[in-house]
């Protein structure tokens, strides 16, 4: 017989997702600093007193965990819970709270490996936190989420013999002179938009001056994009409601 060991750890993490399981418990899915995508089961006490509460776990939460792992397999356990970066604007700013929900189903799709990637954590926890520490200027910022995260999945568009009027090749990811024969290519004057991409960053966003339907044509490049490599990934619910804003 196997002995049931169970290993303690700390790990910071970012809620991507909660699910209710009973009256007193509930199964939390995140992506963490050391382990990649995980789920976890944590317990809910029915107490006003009570450290572990479901506010705790709302969607883009950053948060160290103290867990419990078994060496059973299947969910681990939180046993402790504490916010490393506590929201002062997303959960109560309509607009970013729009942004933060499509961001979480997003990166639910596409964040599927149980494997190391602290830069790419890195990346999610000082997004998040610009996000929230933003007080205007945020219109572009979904779309530079996009772009930016593409780098750290292995998905960034390689842009060394670009040409203007080139096309770009979405299956391999790089601009090409002449039309490709398979049907996943942007045209020339839509390409543009993807150079433009690449030149912002959060900071400068705002001098790119964009309107409502230039902002939805890019994001349905971006997410064309992602679903031909992350198949899946374009079917997102909070979709409509992104595309509504800043109307």
């Amino acid at each position: 017989m196997h002995k049931l060991i169970a290993m303690q750890k700390k790990t910071r993490a970012v809620v991507l997702y909660s699910l209710k399981y009973n009256d007193s418990s509930m199964i939390v899915h995140t992506f963490t600093e050391e382990d990649g995508r995980m789920a976890f089961w944590v317990r809910i006490p029915k107490t006003h007193k009570a450290k572990v509460k479901n506010v705790l776990f709302q969607p883009l939460s950053l948060l160290e965990l103290d867990v419990e792992i078994s060496n059973k397999g299947g969910l681990s356990h939180i046993k402790d819970v504490r916010p490393i970066y506590p929201f002062s604007s997303i959960p109560f700013n309509p607009l970013k709270l729009s942004v933060a929900l499509f961001m979480t189903e997003f990166l639910s799709k596409v964040l599927k490996e149980e494997l190391e990637n602290r830069p790419l954590f890195s990346y999610l926890e000082n997004s998040i936190m610009w996000l929230d520490n933003a007080t205007d200027h945020i219109a572009n910022y979904h779309l530079v989420f996009l772009m930016r995260l593409s780098r750290f999945l292995g998905l960034y568009p390689n842009l060394e013999e670009y040409h203007d009027g080139d096309f770009f090749d979405m299956l391999n990811g790089c601009f090409v002179p002449l039309q490709p024969f398979h049907g996943q290519f942007v045209k020339g004057c839509e390409a543009k938009h993807i150079i433009t991409l690449m030149r912002m960053n959060y900071d400068t966003m705002y001098l790119f001056k964009m309107n409502h339907n230039e902002r939805n044509e890019i994001l349905d490049m971006l997410l064309r994009y992602y679903s031909i490599h992350i198949p899946g990934s374009s079917d997102l619910k909070s979709l409509s409601v992104l595309q509504e804003l800043y109307n």
